[in-house]
């Protein structure tokens, strides 16, 4: 445990958050693929409706995913010194809230089916629930290798996890199991995480133990749970109302718009935070670095973020039809308003970070009610406008809290908010009006699908050339990621 500690303390945590980075970039690119493949793979063996039947299922247990957790996860991280005694007790505490849940929902299953009057919808309900045990049994292996920086580990976890849950999907569907392809496929995924975590992370919990002081931690999570909740339902009743007022078929074709968004902002938001939060927390009492840190993580984020899904957005017939198929051009103006969400929720993840790294959790709760409550009333206000009402719902309630929170921690913390903003709103003003570019020069033009997707990507890339050649600030925002590049570089070709 000493040269453990001493290893790290001889570290500069510019190195280590460099080095994390290079790491989780390498997995999520892995990913990234293999999730696209996946779902380009999947479209063309199953129907919507099957797509739409898990999607009911997930929209309403998945809020126990946020139960199951409690926060802890991140308390373990972000805590200043951890013993091995209140790791044991958070192993434990997260198990037994996985198991509770799991007999939860395999109770409930009745009223989920009543819920879409869909009986098949109990019978999946059924089956998911032992997620949630599997998942609770994770829950701190998975946060004692992102404590200990161990970000190679977990990004092997993650793929070869993420690569033995489609295999089993895809065996599946193309055997004729329909929809309960991809109940394993996530029964599967799961396992394989557990299984991988502990074999990497050379911990196995001790038993519970009184002496242990829990308090802090557990204030922690209550508070980040809450706050995660609020965030899952704003984030998920839009599938239950489609699926409650438009049926299967429907919130299949929502679905598969919100997962092509979703799964890669989830492969750019989850390693970044996994990176930023533990260097931050350890960086919380220097103003000057934690700064520069955060902004210069924000700018990075951001630039990925938002100029990716833009661009999707503007290109959204041919882009689903190459992934998809000719089937689910009716999912095109569901992505686009989606992908417009997400460039906003790529502005707001900084946010977060401040909140977690600076343990204000009880003051993120707050907020997020306030937030939330937003949300979720322009997401029903939404759907008496139909389907594409839900979408452009969700699109508008993430931008309106993306500056609603950066004025909350304008008045909680020391964050250097008024930078924050400057740089997200530039960032999202130039590649908003590059995109823009590309979508009025391909629009109505013929040609094939992968014609518009390069031409367009091409306009993009000319029109932001301009932009850095004539505006000086986001030519200082480039030449800051020029620099973490160069610093993932050197790290990597650096001996070990």
């Amino acid at each position: 445990m000493s040269v453990q500690a001493t290893s790290e303390s001889a570290t500069p945590l510019g190195a280590l958050a460099a080095r994390g980075a290079a790491v989780t970039m390498v997995g999520q690119v892995a990913k990234f693929g293999i999730q696209f493949g996946g779902i380009a793979i999947l479209a063309r063996l199953l129907d919507p409706e099957s797509f739409g039947l898990v999607a009911m299922v997930t929209a309403v247990v998945g809020v126990g995913e946020v139960l199951r957790d409690f926060g802890l996860s991140s308390a373990a991280v972000q805590a200043k010194s951890l013993t091995n005694g209140q790791r044991s007790n958070l192993f434990w505490i997260n198990t037994s809230i996985g198991a509770f849940l799991a007999v939860v929902v395999l109770c409930c299953a009745p009223l989920i089916s009543s819920l879409y009057d869909e009986p098949r919808v109990g019978e999946v309900a059924r089956l998911l629930a032992v997620t949630f045990l599997i998942n609770g049994l994770s829950t701190q292996f998975r946060a004692h290798l992102t404590r200990q920086m161990k970000f190679g580990k977990l990004a092997i976890a993650d793929v070869a996890a993420q690569s033995g849950g489609l295999l089993v999907g895809i065996t599946l569907a193309v055997a004729g199991f329909g929809y309960w392809a991809i109940v394993w496929q996530q029964i599967s995924q799961s396992l394989l995480t557990l299984l991988l975590t502990v074999v990497f992370c050379r911990w196995l919990p001790g038993l519970p133990t009184r002496a242990a002081d829990m308090r802090v931690l557990l204030s922690f999570g209550w508070n980040l749970m809450g706050t995660q909740l609020l965030q899952y339902l704003s984030k998920n009743i839009d599938s239950v109302l489609v699926g409650n007022r438009f049926g299967a078929a429907s919130l299949g074709y929502y679905n598969r718009a919100t997962q092509v968004v979703n799964g890669p902002l989830n492969q750019l938001n989850v390693p970044a935070t996994t990176v930023a939060i533990p260097v931050l927390s350890r960086l919380q009492d220097d103003r000057p670095r934690y700064d520069r840190f955060i902004l210069r993580g924000q700018t990075a984020l951001m630039t990925v973020v938002v100029a990716g899904f833009l661009f999707l957005a503007s290109q959204a017939e041919p882009f689903v039809e190459v992934l998809l198929g000719a089937g689910w051009t009716q999912s095109a103006d569901l992505f686009r308003l989606i992908a417009i969400g997400a460039a906003f929720q790529g502005a707001g993840y900084a946010t977060y970070w401040v909140f977690l790294s600076k343990g204000l959790t009880r003051s993120m709760l707050r907020y997020a009610i306030v937030a939330r409550v937003l949300s979720i009333s322009l997401l029903v206000v939404g759907s008496f406008f139909g389907v594409l009402g839900v979408a452009a719902g969700f699109a508008l309630g993430v931008a309106l809290t993306w500056p609603l929170g950066l004025a909350w921690i304008s008045r909680i913390s020391n964050a250097p908010v008024k930078l924050m903003f400057v740089n997200g709103a530039r960032t999202l003003l130039v590649y908003a009006v590059s995109a823009l570019c590309g979508f009025l020069v391909t629009d109505r033009m013929g040609g094939t699908a992968l014609l518009h997707i390069g031409l367009g990507a091409l306009t993009m890339v000319l029109c932001a050339g301009i932009l850095a050649a004539t505006v000086p600030s986001y030519r200082a925002d480039l030449r800051s990621l020029g620099g973490i590049v160069a610093l993932v570089r050197s790290r990597r070709q650096s001996p070990a």
